[in-house]
């Protein structure tokens, strides 16, 4: 029994230390952008050492891969409508990106690009493209490399922060505006 607490009271410990190390180099890089960033600056912010965070994240890279995971998951998911349909599962997937980058634009700015893709959201594009293409949903001509970057491209920051202009659109616009743009692979619609 005193095994299974220390344990728990370990693990606390550890995820307290993840929390804090993250927030520190969130607030970093919100504050001086992400090329500046030192380990060291986000080691005395957390109050822990660099070595910590080495063991923890592997690498700067790793850690703001680490912060720009963190940000994704503080949005909630959406609730898919798609019920089966790929094309409402695209629509469900734009506007969860738009959610996702809403929540803390001036953060996925500051973040370089490549902390904000990764090889599960290549996988997700090249599943959904199979989908639309198994459901004769693509158009004519459209290949499955074609669809899954330009669903990458739609669900990328850069666009959704091109089309949000820091407020100017809401998020479900900017999701609307996108799935229009989408129409550039779909077959029409039936």
């Amino acid at each position: 029994m005193n095994a299974r607490h220390d344990l728990g009271k370990r693990q606390a410990g550890v995820d307290r230390t993840r929390a804090a190390v993250l927030a520190a180099a969130r607030e970093l890089v919100a504050a001086t952008g992400a090329s500046p960033l030192s380990v060291g600056a986000v080691a005395r912010r957390a109050g822990v050492s660099r070595l910590t965070i080495y063991n923890r994240f592997g690498s700067r890279s790793g850690l703001l891969r680490a912060v720009a995971g963190e940000a994704q998951r503080r949005t909630p998911p959406s609730q898919p409508d798609g019920a089966g349909d790929p094309r409402a599962e695209l629509h469900d997937r734009l506007t969860a990106a738009c959610a996702v980058w809403a929540a803390d634009p001036a953060l996925f700015r500051a973040l370089p690009a490549a902390a904000n893709t990764g090889e599960s959201a290549a996988l997700k594009d090249r599943a959904l493209a199979e989908r639309l293409a198994a459901t004769d949903q693509l158009r004519p001509g459209c290949s499955l490399k074609e669809a899954e970057d330009v669903i990458g491209a739609l669900t990328s920051f850069p666009v959704f922060d091109r089309l949000h202009q820091d407020g100017r659109r809401s998020p479900s616009a900017v999701a609307e505006i996108l799935m229009r743009l989408a129409g550039a692979i779909l077959s029409p619609a039936s």
